[in-house]
Order: structure tokens, then sequence, then C-alpha cells
């Protein structure tokens, strides 16, 4: 004759990994929700000017520097 003190048996240690992988699957989750990854950033000075080229040339297209700011602009850009 079995013991009344095995428990659930299979049942229970099924039951048991699934609510285990379910709680770490969502912690998981929810840290990853909290804080996304962005993609690396970069720190080159190559890659900053560039991204201020860019910024100049949109400024001048809608318009808010004249083609003289531009210019001189531009041609500090180049110096740095």
């Amino acid at each position: 004759m079995m013991g009344m003190g095995l428990g659930f048996g299979l049942f229970g240690l099924l039951v048991m990994l699934i609510f285990w992988v379910g709680l770490i699957g969502l912690a998981v989750w929810l840290v990853s929700a909290l804080f996304p990854r962005n993609g690396p950033r970069s720190t080159f000075p190559a890659d900053q000017a560039q991204g201020a080229h860019e910024i100049l040339d949109r400024r001048y297209a809608r318009g808010e520097i004249t083609r003289e700011q531009y210019e001189l602009i531009k041609q500090d850009l180049q110096g740095s």
C-alpha cells in the first residue's frame, strides 16, 4: 500500500515546472519591457560630423538658415 504523503507525483512535478518556467519568462519579459535595448551608439567623430552635416542640410532645406549661413557653417564643420 502506498503512503498518502506522495503528493501529486509526476503531475505535480509537471505543474510546478510549468509554473516556474512561466514565472521566469514573465520576469524576463518585464525587464525587457522596462529597459528596452537601443542600437549601438557610435562615438566616432566622423559619425558625429556626418550627423551634423545632415542636420545642417535639413535646416537649410526647411529655410531656417540662409545660403550664406549654410556655407559658413559647412566650412566650420569641414574644419573640425
